[in-house]
């Protein structure tokens, strides 16, 4: 069950006359995701040929703290499968994105999935803690904010189902062509992320 807090949050960042029709607490699904929109300033990483992948892979292995994309992308998939598919830009290229922590990642936020009855949001909570107080958590629901959005049209479908051991995993696929993947802890109940789901392929 999502925190009343988030909900009067969302009811206070949405337009005037947009209401809110669903609200999940989810984190993007481990394993294989969208590639990262396309930046200028920075030219196409030189380790994304075959080389580069398998010297990522082994890199990987021996030491979780040596990162290479290309490798750990194929790590990713192998033990999680595949969590998203898009292009560079593309809709859930720039969602997932939108919810990368920026190094140094120095606090945890929630992410918070809400439809209304115009768009798709994915909000960042303020920092959570472990072990948190009321007042942290209210602090945490008051600092919330929406990251992303995008206009109902266009979400082309969305389901909740089973993926690999976890029966609870929302796919959202957007009219690009792409699609992300949404999950909750085991011991958390699905009723919001089909709620979610429900909300999004109700025209």
């Amino acid at each position: 069950m999502v925190d009343a807090r988030y909900q009067e949050r969302l009811n206070q960042l949405v337009e005037p006359g947009e209401r809110v029709l669903a609200i999940a607490k989810a984190g993007i699904a481990q394993g294989a995701l969208p590639a990262d929109p396309p930046t200028p300033a920075s030219p196409q990483s030189s380790g994304s040929g075959r080389g580069g992948i398998v010297a990522g892979v082994l890199l990987n292995l021996i030491s979780p703290l040596i990162s290479f994309p290309a490798g750990d992308r194929l790590v990713d998939r192998i033990t999680y499968g595949i969590a998203g598919r898009g292009a560079p830009g593309s809709a859930a290229s720039t969602l997932h994105h939108s919810r990368r922590p920026v190094p140094p990642a120095t606090t945890i936020e929630d992410t918070i999935l809400a439809v209304t009855d115009r768009r798709l949001l994915v909000c960042a909570s303020g920092p959570v803690k472990l072990w948190s107080s009321q007042a942290d958590d209210e602090r945490a629901a008051a600092e919330t904010r929406v990251v992303w959005s995008t206009p109902r049209a266009g979400v082309a479908n969305a389901r909740v189902g089973w993926h690999r051991l976890n029966p609870k995993r929302l796919r959202i696929d957007f009219t690009d062509g792409s699609w992300l993947a949404f999950t909750v802890p085991i011991a958390e109940p699905g009723k919001p992320l089909r709620e979610i789901a429900a909300a999004l392929t109700s025209r």
